[in-house]
Order: structure tokens, then sequence, then C-alpha cells
């Protein structure tokens, strides 16, 4: 029988295989984000929130093997099939062959990579925040290639058509739940 994991413990788990505070913010960003959109879908929040935050757990040490070390270390915590394979899916025609299903998986998909590109949108603001970041910010940013050029803008559309939601409606609720923990992201930036 699996163990459904506490936020507490998976916060734990993830900085133990992450010593970039970079990744444990992106990881607490894709949290807030994925909470956001429970509510939003009236679905469990935690689990979402959970799933959200540990995504990346074995990107710091292992990234050539991503994913697949989060699945063997999650095994050995005796977590859910469901959150493992949540988790891999979010990694769809990268590293893994798994497709996201539900719309847990889809959702994770589709925000993963726009957490990135709304952080780098907030940090270039004079405010250097994300409590006055605006859709039409990040939609400019997005079309230029050399911004955030790390991020694959195809996965998130990729997402947002997976999700039958229209990208500026999945950038607004990015947004909005990033703001949540604004102060937690490093993107509260100047603003009182």
């Amino acid at each position: 029988m699996s163990h459904i994991p506490t936020r507490e413990e998976a916060f734990v788990l993830l900085k133990k295989h992450t010593k970039s505070e970079s990744l444990i913010r992106h990881g607490l960003a894709v949290e807030a984000v994925m909470r956001f959109y429970a509510v939003k879908n009236n679905e469990d929040k935690e689990k979402w929130g959970i799933i959200g935050l540990v995504h990346d757990l074995d990107w710091d040490q292992y990234p050539e093997e991503h994913c697949k070390k989060t699945r063997e270390i999650l095994e050995s915590e005796n977590w859910p099939e469901e959150y493992i394979r949540a988790v891999e899916s979010h990694a769809w025609l990268t590293c893994t062959e798994v497709e996201p299903q539900t719309i847990l998986e889809k959702t994770l998909y589709a925000v993963d990579e726009l957490t990135g590109l709304v952080t780098t949108t907030a940090l270039i603001r004079p405010s250097k925040s994300v409590l006055d970041v605006k859709v039409k910010s990040v939609q400019k940013n997005w079309k230029n290639k050399r911004f955030a050029a790390g991020v694959d803008r195809t996965v998130i559309a990729r997402g947002a058509e997976m999700l039958n939601i229209e990208i500026p409606d999945l950038i607004q609720g990015c947004i909005e739940g990033m703001q949540k923990i604004a102060d937690e992201l490093g993107l509260k930036g100047n603003i009182k």
C-alpha cells in the first residue's frame, strides 16, 4: 500500500535532492500554480500542489536521467503510482514517453515551462515583482525567442491545447498562482 505524502514531507524531499535555490523556487512556483488550477477545477489542491512541488526532484543531481531518478526516489518513499506518473508526464516527448492524460497531468505539463517565462518577465520589470506582471507583458516576451530562451513555448502551447484553454487565460492563471506566494519566490520586488 502506498503512502500519501504530506506537503511537509514533499518539501523535505525536494530540499534533500535539490541544492539550487532557483530550482527550489521553481518547484514552489509550480506548486502555487497547480494549487490555483486545482481550486479552479474543483480538484484536490494538496495533491496537485505536492506533485507540482516535486516535479523536478531529480533535475539538480541527475539532469541526464530526469524523471527516471524521480521515479526511483518516489518509489523508495512509497509514493502512489498516480503521483509518480503525473511527475513523469510533465516531461513528455523531452525525457519520457508518458503522455499527460488527466487534467492534473495536462495542467502540470502546461504550466511547468510557463512559470519560467512569468518569472523572467517579473525580473526584468522595474519593480522586479510578479505582483504587477500583466498577461500582455508575458505575451510580448513570448514572441521574443531570445527572451527566456530555455523556455519551450511549444510545450506550453501544446499543454494549453490539451486543456482546451487559450494561452492568455493560461498565463493569467499562472500569474495569479505565483502572486499568492510572491515573497517565497523572491518576486515581491520593491512593491509595498
